[in-house]
């Protein structure tokens, strides 16, 4: 279906992951009048202002650019309202939509959210879902409300998470997920059938914190279980780290043996080319892939091949 040149649309998001949703209404006919995303940020070792990936799409192509600090202004307010939106779209954009915002638009602000609501409202849901174990996520295209992620949701979309998912692969599978989720709502919109909100129950409800590097070092104290879904749900940003000999080593892959031992955790219990086991607080978690400061990721077999282990790894 074409656009429907009536249809006025803003759009506002940050980085990569708002990106697919951007093209697909792009290839689609339907262009924003706007983008609104994040002030440029130093970045790099030379901590020079980059522009946000989604600020790159947006003047590739032409789109107005605007970067607020903050919405909570009335200068915020008036700019998006000059433009006489009928739909606001928030994908992953950072900024918290104040009333004043939320009110604009016609139809008011959608937001592509990736996870079931109400379970993991918040910043990291991607990553949350991984780490916790969960069998299954998706995308939520939500009615934007004043609360954290609790409106409405007007479309869900149900994934399956894989045993090897990782933070990076499924981020890609529920973006592209998204950017089908959305477009499917707006042409509902321009038929004349717009999507019916469905409250959400607090039955399931739970909250995905930001991610912090802090949470990336590892504690051989744990179960395996649980630090081979942090591994998963950490890579690519933070990557899961411990100390080997005296460096901070990034671990980029590890499985989760279902073996007991006796030993403490953070004991090396075998080093070969098939891997690094390592005791945890219950059961053994292997090592398959690891980094070394200022190295590239190489197999647990190329590291063996360069230096010795000690018998016990730091977290």
């Amino acid at each position: 279906m074409s656009n429907d040149p009536k249809l006025r649309i803003i759009y506002a998001g940050t980085p990569d992951f708002a990106i697919p949703s951007l093209q697909r209404l792009l290839s689609h006919g339907f262009r924003p009048l706007a983008v609104l995303t994040q002030p440029d940020r130093p970045a790099g070792r030379g901590r020079r202002l980059q522009a946000s990936p989604v600020k790159q799409a947006a003047k590739a192509v032409n789109i107005p650019v605007y970067q607020p600090t903050s919405l909570t202004g009335l200068d915020a307010a008036e700019q998006i309202s000059a433009l006489q939106p009928d739909l606001l779209i928030v994908v992953a954009y950072g900024l918290i939509l104040p009333p004043t915002i939320l009110n604009v638009p016609t139809h008011g602000c959608w937001n592509i959210h990736a996870s079931l609501l109400p379970r993991w409202r918040g910043a990291a849901p991607v990553q949350r879902a991984i780490e916790a174990g969960d069998s299954e996520t998706g995308i939520c295209i939500m009615q934007m409300d004043e609360g954290l992620d609790t409106g409405p949701v007007l479309h869900r979309v149900i994934l399956p998470i894989g045993e090897n998912e990782t933070g990076g692969s499924l981020h890609d599978k529920l973006a592209k997920a998204g950017s089908n989720a959305l477009l499917s709502c707006i042409e509902a919109l321009t038929r004349g059938a717009p999507p019916v909100p469905v409250g959400q129950t607090e039955q399931g409800l739970s909250y995905a914190p930001k991610l912090l590097k802090a949470e990336a070092q590892i504690s051989w104290q744990e179960p395996a279980q649980q630090l081979e879904r942090r591994v998963r749900a950490f890579n690519p940003w933070p990557v899961v780290w411990c100390t080997i000999n005296g460096e901070r080593t990034r671990i980029w892959r590890a499985t989760h043996e279902k073996r007991d031992h006796d030993k403490e955790p953070g004991t090396v219990l075998k080093a070969n080319k098939a891997g690094i086991e390592v005791a945890t607080g219950k059961q053994i978690l292997r090592l398959l892939e690891l980094q070394r400061p200022g190295g590239k990721r190489i197999s647990t077999a190329e590291y063996l091949n360069a230096r010795s282990l000690p018998g016990r790894l730091d977290g």
